[in-house]
């Protein structure tokens, strides 16, 4: 299994390439935000070396472009590519102690452990696994105390800016500027060195490791150590003797010049110690400064102090920065030049103090010994706009427990803040004290300043004063009290404002309300319906307004009106309850002018809220209404219902009579019928119950709609042989009378073999028709077969004993057999079922009892 796991280990090591593989076994002083590149101008190694303090693989400028460098500062020996990290081999390097495995050979490392080809170690790989062994065996207290550090890291001041992956690349050296004055030159820097004037020359040198440049015609000068202008003083020393001109002398003025400027610049090694987030060596331009390489090591760790970090340079302190300058101020003091070997140290923080609540920051800030209170509200950005200033709460810890200290306003400057305080800066309280109200019958109720309206009389001037419908009879002042209570205080305004009673004095959260006399009013309406244009189920009474004025507003009079009968209900008020009438509203009848103008005969009645106002139909108008006459009659088509005793024998008449060919006999009126809803679920209802009261039959239920059409079967012949008489039907509007022409034709339809329409031949039968059409099924109720004739009317079949009568037929008539049904019998169909044969047997006993007797 081991075997296994460290094949699949050696695949996805081939896959990612060497960088992974280095990556595992690299230093753990390597920090991981070393730049990936060096700047522009400084040269590279000619195979890639990576110097001590950057990752595998990262470019970067080493004393010497062919040998590899030591973590620790052991010289290795020279190697194709690569990076030595103690004496060990990496990508066939030659370390101080191991063999030579180029590009993919096989060698041994430091331990004497054989490598594989793509430079990777077998216990590098082991390693690898037992890390990823031990990291999933982190228990969840672990888990837990680390998201508290992380949390905790958060809070600090500062330690977002240096850790924030979103900031990217920053804090890195500026390069494209002048050579700085105090730069000190040394191994590897450039040095361009420009004659011009009467004489004229280039020399491009670079520091050797012994910190000698190497003129031409000179010789070697040494450089190293030295600030850019002491090394021009000492060069110009030495070119003097071959360049005459560029000092005065005894020949005459200088005439030639010099300058000493710094091309390529060289890399240096910075060790960070102490509370760093990622301590270790790091390799940075020499242009670089304190901050640069702060940034680089994540800054201070969690119990890392921001405000002494030293660098130290031979042993020695030479600067302190702190780093709430920067973070506060923008202001970099003591961020001085870094030199090769330097040390950045991350001293102990002495004090964190917590501060949350109303102020700008809340986070941890760290306190120098005897910084007070008003230094940490300085930090913290100062207060909110809601701070309550005048005392702030620290909670601190003492020997044995807690204790908590207030401090004043005054004491902000002194007090002195200790290490884990916790601060907090309370809001001010959530209401107001100098605030007034005023609502209801004023110009501008609203929220005011007690400060600028001390009194009752200056709070409503400033509201623009009292509106016309202000009840000022009664006002209340509603009063918080100092223990919270409300109390309600009644005034009489008028007095006030006439100056009877003095004015009232305000109080901080009063509310003062004044009553509109519409408020205390009940709204009251009135209606008129009927026979007017535009009826008014409620309106809003209106004083003085009179019956014409209320016609007026709802468009006038209907042509059907009954001016002459116009009612008003009015509702009884203050009814006697001992009176025995019991009378609870009174009717006013009034005949109005239908042009409403103003006369002096007008009614000029008042209306009173409340009042219904009811506008008849006149009873003798009735708008036009229209008949129809279609088919054999001289001349169809529609006429208007002129006297409401109208018949169909005047409809006739009126029409010119029939013609010849009409068949008097199949005459239908047809009447619209409009169904209530009522009406349509009891029609629907009957219709259900006949189906399920059929046993061998079915019955289909009809779809009912509002509006429908049904045939009335009426006698013509009779009608137009008695005009008047009960038979002659009084017509409605809408009516239809149909009159056919001679029919010659019986329709037989239903459960019969072929339904087909037969001649009608006089004395045929019931039966005989059935015989046309192929006779009963065997699914025929025949029992309960019918007849639909011309004129609407329809015939059932009768049972006599155990024989069928079937009714007559007549030309135009419709023969219909219903289907018989085969689902079980109900109780009650059994007993109607039963009683039927009964009475059968019964009356055919008693009909061979009397043929009996009769003999």
């Amino acid at each position: 299994m081991q075997f296994f796991r460290k094949t699949i280990l050696g695949v996805l090591l081939l896959c990612t390439g060497f960088n992974a593989a280095a990556q595992v076994i690299q230093a753990p002083s390597a920090p991981t935000s070393a730049p990936s590149t060096l700047p522009s101008g400084m040269p590279r190694p000619t195979q890639g070396q990576a110097p001590a303090g950057q990752l595998p693989g990262q470019t970067g400028n080493a004393p010497r472009g062919t040998q590899g460098t030591t973590q620790q500062g052991t010289r290795g020996t020279t190697g194709t590519t690569g990076t030595t990290q103690q004496g060990a081999n990496q990508q066939g390097t030659r370390g101080q102690n191991g063999t030579t495995g180029q590009n993919g050979t096989t060698g041994t490392n430091q331990n004497g452990q054989q490598t594989a080809p793509d430079g990777s170690s077998q216990n590098a790989t082991e390693q690898t696994i037992d890390d990823q062994d031990e990291t999933q065996l982190k228990t969840e207290a672990e888990l837990l105390r680390e998201r508290e550090l992380a949390a905790q890291r958060r809070k600090l001041f500062g330690y977002q800016l240096f850790n924030d992956p979103a900031n990217g690349s920053v804090f890195q050296p500026n390069i494209n500027i002048a050579t700085p004055k105090g730069y000190v030159v040394g191994p590897n820097d450039q040095l361009n060195i420009n004659i011009y004037g009467y004489s004229e020359a280039v020399y491009q040198t670079t520091v050797n490791p012994d910190g000698f440049i190497y003129i031409q015609r000179v010789g070697p000068v040494h450089v190293s150590g030295l600030t850019i202008e002491q090394a021009r003083g000492r060069i110009l020393d030495r070119l003097a003797k071959i360049y005459v001109g560029l000092k005065s002398g005894p020949y005459g003025a200088a005439n030639t010049y010099m300058i000493v400027t710094l091309g390529d610049i060289r890399s240096i090694r910075v060790t960070v110690t102490g509370e760093a987030v990622r301590p270790g060596t790091y390799t940075v331009s020499s242009l670089s400064t304190a901050m640069n390489v702060i940034y680089q090591a994540g800054g201070p760790s969690e119990i890392g102090s921001f405000r002494n970090v030293q660098v130290i340079r031979n042993n020695r302190v030479v600067a302190s920065i702190d780093l709430y300058d920067f973070l506060t101020t923008g202001i970099q003091r003591n961020d001085i030049r870094l030199q090769d070997n330097d040390n950045v140290r991350f001293q102990t923080f002495k004090s964190h103090v917590e501060i949350n609540g109303s102020t700008k920051r809340n986070n941890i800030f760290e306190m120098l010994p005897g910084e007070p209170m008003a230094r940490l509200l300085e930090l913290a950005g100062g207060f909110s706009s809601n701070a309550y200033k005048a005392r702030i709460k620290v909670t601190r810890f003492t020997n044995r427990e807690l204790k908590v200290i207030d401090v004043v306003e005054s004491d902000f400057p002194t007090f002195p803040m200790e290490d884990g305080d916790q601060v907090v800066v309370e809001g001010v309280l959530v209401r107001y004290e100098n605030q007034v109200g005023i609502q209801g019958a004023v110009f501008r109720p609203g929220i005011y300043s007690l400060d600028q309206n001390k009194t009752l009389k200056q709070l409503i001037a400033s509201a623009e004063g009292l509106k016309g419908e202000a009840f000022t009879g009664r006002i209340q002042i509603v009063r918080t009290r100092e223990d919270m209570a409300i109390e309600n205080i009644s005034l009489n305004l008028v007095d006030i404002m006439n100056g009877v009673k003095p004015d009232v004095e305000l109080k901080r959260e009063d509310q003062v309300i004044i009553p509109s006399r519409f408020d205390m009013a009940e709204f009251a309406e009135i209606s008129i319906t009927g026979e007017v244009i535009t009826p008014i189920e409620a309106t809003p009474y209106v004083a003085n307004m009179t019956l014409e004025d209320l016609i007026l507003r709802a468009g006038g009079l209907k042509e059907s009106a009954a001016a002459a009968q116009i009612e008003i209900v009015r509702r009884k008020k203050d009814v006697d309850v001992s009176s025995k009438s019991a009378q609870v509203s009174e009717i006013f009848r009034f005949n109005v002018d239908r042009d409403l103008s103003m006369k002096s005969t007008d009614t000029q009645f008042p209306l009173f809220p409340y009042d219904q106002v009811i506008v008849r139909r006149s009873p003798n108008y009735r708008i036009q209404t229209f008949v129809n006459v279609e088919g054999e009659v001289v001349m169809p088509g529609e006429y208007p219902v002129v006297t409401k005793d109208q018949r169909v024998s005047d409809l006739v008449k009126m029409a010119g009579g029939i013609t010849p060919f009409a068949y008097v006999q199949g005459a239908t009126l047809v009447r619209t019928i409009q169904l209530s809803e009522a009406e349509k679920q009891l029609r629907q209802q009957t219709i259900t119950e006949l189906a399920d009261d059929s046993p061998k039959a079915i019955v289909k239920p009809e779809v009912t709609t509002d509006v429908t059409e049904q045939l009335i079967g009426i006698s013509l012949q009779k009608i137009l042989s008695n005009p008047g008489s009960p038979e002659d039907m009084i017509l409605e509007e809408g009516d239809i009378l149909r009159i056919p022409k001679q029919l010659e034709t019986v329709r037989v339809g239903g459960e019969v073999l072929l339904p087909t329409t037969a001649k009608y031949r006089r004395g045929q039968t019931f039966q005989d028709y059935i015989s046309q059409a192929g006779g009963f099924t065997s699914r025929s109720a025949r029992k309960r077969a019918y007849v639909v004739y011309a004129n609407g009317s329809a015939d059932r079949t009768r049972r006599f004993a155990f024989f069928n009568v079937y009714p007559r037929v007549e030309p135009g008539s419709e023969i219909i057999v219903p289907q018989q049904t085969k689902g079980e019998l109900t109780p009650q169909q059994v007993i109607s079922n039963t009683t039927g044969v009964l009475s059968s047997i019964m009356t055919l006993i008693t009909t061979v009892l009397a043929f009996r007797l009769l003999r």
